[in-house]
């Protein structure tokens, strides 16, 4: 069926849409960013730092670059260069092992220390041996990688850690630093970049943590979809099982009760068992095209439903079930204009199937069918005089009848009881409140009127 098509459709619509915000929201996007900055201030400091040593050759080994916190903390010359290309070829090969090896998610936690501590040495070996002084922004690298990996203390230590070392390096090289403005100046923009480089970190952490909110949210969202398409499926299945049993099983029964009266009736009115099986005839071909109808209304289920008189129908309810047990008593009352097209059917329906009971299992001789269609509600109530049956003995006719009342915005009384007939009233608001759904949600031809009643009593 389309309907059932559709929803199951669904779910993998909502899957395809999960992955595609998994992916936009990965975290491997966000190490990805990070190892490319890094990569960048690597590829800079190297540039800067073989610049500086190729003024330096150009000079006969001095610098053209002042003196003071730029200067290189290590000795000077060709091995120096190696030194320091060599830290900044340990800083690349450190990166891209931690993105092969640990590839897509981060690395666990020793490893992450490891790491942490390694970089630094790392750095302060790259800023002893950079005659450019440039080598020095590495040290904001530290507690921003320390922030994303183990929170918001191990980034302040970290910022706190390197401001330390440099002031070592400092006190080291000149000891009298403190009353130079130029390492002082120095110091203080070190530490407006790891101020800077902890509070980016922070936001990048915060963003992460939207971000697999986010992908949780959207697995709970799928997962939800996936139950939802479940359970349409299954109100789906409760659906068609009530519109079969209410309206081909009513055929069937009529069906069933003609053929027996042409069997009854062959040998001493042979009239009568003749037109007994033209109506059982009819009433097949009914049944055949109520199931044509309901397969095309399946398929194009956006289609308008022909409007119906319910009055009409029951009329003609009644009118083919004259001449049989049990004697059918109609009492129509109102006006059912302004009713909706679902209240209509649920109504003529519920008729239908009291009726198909108190032939099939009541033994009834008499039943009567009250209908009240007033301004504020209809009415229906439908009685027989069989034989009832105990509480909880309730079969699917009147379960499916429940359901469809229910699904109306109206309620259902029952009263019976072995020996005692049965007696079920049933009121529906003119404008029904919001339906309490117990199976099928929207169901797709649940206000399609049936046919009007043929030989038998068959719509």
């Amino acid at each position: 069926m389309s309907s059932s098509r559709t929803v199951r459709r669904a779910p993998s619509v909502v899957s395809s849409a999960k992955r595609r915000v998994s992916s936009a929201v990965s975290p491997v996007s966000s190490a990805r960013a990070v190892r490319r900055a890094s990569f960048l201030v690597y590829a800079a400091v190297l540039l800067a730092g073989l610049y500086d040593a190729a003024l330096r050759h150009g000079n006969g080994g001095g610098s053209r670059l002042p003196a003071g916190p730029w200067a290189p903390l290590g000795p000077a010359g060709p091995l120096a260069v190696v030194v320091f290309v060599a830290g900044i070829g340990a800083l690349f090969a450190l990166d891209l092992f931690e993105s092969r090896r640990f590839r897509p998610g981060p690395p666990p936690a020793r490893v992450a220390a490891a790491l942490l501590g390694l970089r630094p040495a790392l750095f302060v070996l790259v800023a002893a041996f950079d005659g450019s002084g440039l080598s020095r922004v590495l040290l904001v690298l530290v507690p921003f990688t320390a922030r994303l990996s183990f929170g918001r203390t191990a980034g302040a230590v970290a910022a706190v850690a390197c401001a330390a070392v440099v002031v070592a390096g400092y006190q080291w090289a000149a000891p009298g630093w403190p009353g130079d403005i130029e390492y002082v100046s120095d110091l203080l923009m070190l530490g407006v970049g790891l101020i800077l480089s902890f509070a980016v970190a922070g936001v990048a952490a915060g963003a992460e943590k939207d971000r697999a909110r986010l992908r949780e949210s959207n697995a709970r969202l799928a997962a939800y979809a996936g139950q939802a398409g479940e359970l349409a499926a299954a109100a789906e299945r409760v659906r068609v099982a009530r519109d079969i049993h209410d309206g081909l099983g009513h055929h069937l029964t009529a069906v069933a009760v003609l053929l027996e009266k042409a069997a009854a009736f062959g040998e001493r009115d042979p009239a009568l068992a003749r037109q007994a099986l033209a109506d059982a005839r009819e009433s097949t071909r009914r049944a055949l095209d109520d199931v044509r109808r309901s397969v095309r209304t399946l398929r194009a289920p956006a289609a308008p439903a022909p409007e119906f008189s319910l009055l009409a129908a029951l009329t003609d309810l009644a009118a083919g079930a004259a001449g049989q047990a049990p004697a059918v008593e109609l009492d129509l009352g109102g006006d059912e204009t302004g009713y909706e097209p679902r209240v209509r059917t649920t109504l003529y329906r519920a008729a239908q199937e009291a009726l198909t009971n108190a032939r099939r299992h009541a033994d009834a001789t008499h039943v009567s069918v009250g209908l009240a269609l007033g301004d504020a509600e209809a009415r229906l109530v439908v009685a027989d005089d069989g034989r009832g049956f105990a509480a909880g003995a309730e079969g699917f006719g009147l379960t499916g009848m429940r359901e469809r009342v229910r699904l109306a915005g109206g309620r259902l009384d029952l009263a019976t009881g072995p020996g005692a007939g049965t007696r079920i009233t049933i009121t529906i608001p003119r404008a029904p409140a919001p339906p309490v759904h117990t199976g099928a949600a929207n169901p797709p031809f649940a206000g399609t009127p049936p046919f009007p009643a043929g030989p038998g009593g068959t719509p």
